[in-house]
C-alpha cells in the first residue's frame, strides 16, 4: 500500500473515531465550565438550551438567571418571551414556576402550618405569610371558605421586616406552639402569644426560601403549578384560578 493512500486511510479512521465524540459534545455543560467574570468562575447551578438559537439560560446558585451565548461572551438579562398563536408567553416565568413548585414540594408537612377542610381535598395553596401584615389577616379570614371549597392552605413564614423584627419572633412562637394552627389564628387576630420562640423552628429558613423564590411581600400565594400570585385574593377568585367551582 503506498504511503499517500495509507495516510488517507489513517485520516478517515481518525475522523470516524472522532465523530461520535463530537456528536456527544455538551454545549450547555461546556458553557457552565467556562463562565467567568474578571477571571472568577461564576456560581452556576444549571445551564439549559433555549428556543433562541445559540443562547442558553444560566441559573446561578443565588437564584439569579440570565442568558448567554455559547462562548460566555455576551449576556442578556431579562425575561424571554415567545410570540406564538396564543400571544406572548413568558418562557422565563414558566421555568421559574416549575422550579418554584419543585422547591416547595421539598418542604415537609411538619414544617408548614396547615388548614384543611373536613371534606375531600381538591387543591393546595402555599402561602408565605406574616402575622403583622393586614392583607395576610384579610386572607386568613377567607381560609374557612377556601376549606369549604376543598382548598387546603399551607402557610410558610415570611417575616417581611426581617428576622430581627417582632413579627419574626411572633411567627417563631407560632411554629413552636403545641397547636400551630390555633396559634396562627390567634396571632392574626392581633392577640399576644405567650409561648416560647426559641424551639428548633423553620421560620428563618422559610424566609430565605421565600426570597429565593421571588417573594417580595406578603401574602404571597403559590398555586400548585408554581405560579406566584402576590397580595390578597378573595376565596372565590382563587377557586376560579384553580378551576374549582363553588
Amino acid at each position: 500500500m503506498n504511503t499517500p493512500f495509507r495516510t488517507l486511510l489513517s485520516g478517515l479512521l481518525a475522523a470516524s473515531l472522532a465523530a461520535p465524540l463530537l456528536a456527544q459534545a455538551d454545549p450547555a455543560g461546556e458553557l457552565a465550565e467556562r463562565l467567568a467574570v474578571n477571571g472568577q468562575p461564576m456560581p452556576v447551578e444549571s445551564v439549559r438550551e433555549t428556543p433562541l438559537e445559540g443562547f442558553f439560560e444560566v441559573r446561578l446558585t443565588t437564584g439569579e438567571r440570565f442568558y448567554s451565548d455559547a462562548e460566555g461572551q455576551h449576556f442578556l438579562v431579562g425575561d424571554l418571551f415567545e410570540n406564538g398563536d396564543q400571544g406572548l408567553v413568558n418562557l422565563t416565568e414558566q421555568g421559574r414556576n416549575g422550579e418554584r413548585a419543585a422547591r416547595l414540594a421539598q418542604v415537609p408537612e411538619d414544617e408548614r402550618v396547615i388548614f384543611r377542610g373536613a371534606g375531600e381535598s381538591r387543591a393546595e395553596l402555599v402561602v408565605f405569610t406574616d402575622t403583622t401584615c393586614p392583607y395576610c389577616r384579610q386572607l386568613h379570614e377567607e381560609v374557612p371558605r377556601l376549606n369549604e371549597l376543598g382548598i387546603e392552605v399551607h402557610y410558610l413564614a415570611f417575616p417581611r421586616t426581617g428576622m430581627n423584627a417582632q413579627g419574626a419572633r411572633t411567627m417563631q412562637q407560632v411554629w413552636c406552639a403545641d397547636n400551630p394552627a390555633e396559634a396562627m389564628s390567634t396571632a392574626k387576630r392581633q392577640e399576644p402569644l405567650s409561648g416560647p420562640a426559641d424551639c428548633d423552628n423553620p421560620v428563618e429558613a422559610q424566609y430565605h426560601l421565600g426570597m429565593e423564590l421571588g417573594v417580595q411581600g406578603t401574602p404571597a400565594i403559590v398555586l400548585p403549578d408554581g405560579r406566584l400570585v402576590p397580595g390578597y385574593v378573595p376565596a372565590e377568585r382563587l377557586a376560579a384560578m384553580l378551576g374549582i367551582e363553588g
